[in-house]
């Protein structure tokens, strides 16, 4: 009996799991959609896709879920400020850096 609710357990988080990362994948993807918009506009000439993949996995959970709201809401100037605020983290300027991009 132990067992079976051990793997009921098991299958239940994995299907949390699952949504989390459907909901997650769907709010990078939106991030996405709003950050290479920003950097086309403020960056002419720059590689967007590169650039904006190291802005996405350098923003924190929060900072997605901002900035996927922004594909909904529409780009404010905050928006702009959190994505130049991003891609001038270290992490992200190295990751920038590394795909051969002088961003910043």
């Amino acid at each position: 009996m132990r067992a079976m609710l051990a793997v009921a357990a098991v299958f239940a988080v994995a299907g949390c799991d699952a949504a989390n990362n459907a909901a997650d994948n769907i709010a990078r993807q939106q991030a996405k959609s709003v950050v290479r918009v920003i950097v086309s506009e403020r960056f002419p000439g720059v590689n967007v896709a590169p650039v904006t993949d190291c802005v996405i996995d350098a923003a924190s959970g929060e900072e997605i879920l901002s900035l996927a709201g922004a594909s909904l809401t529409g780009v404010s100037d905050r928006t702009i400020e959190t994505v130049i605020d991003i891609a001038s983290r270290p992490e992200a300027v190295t990751c920038i850096a590394r795909a051969g991009f002088s961003l910043l």
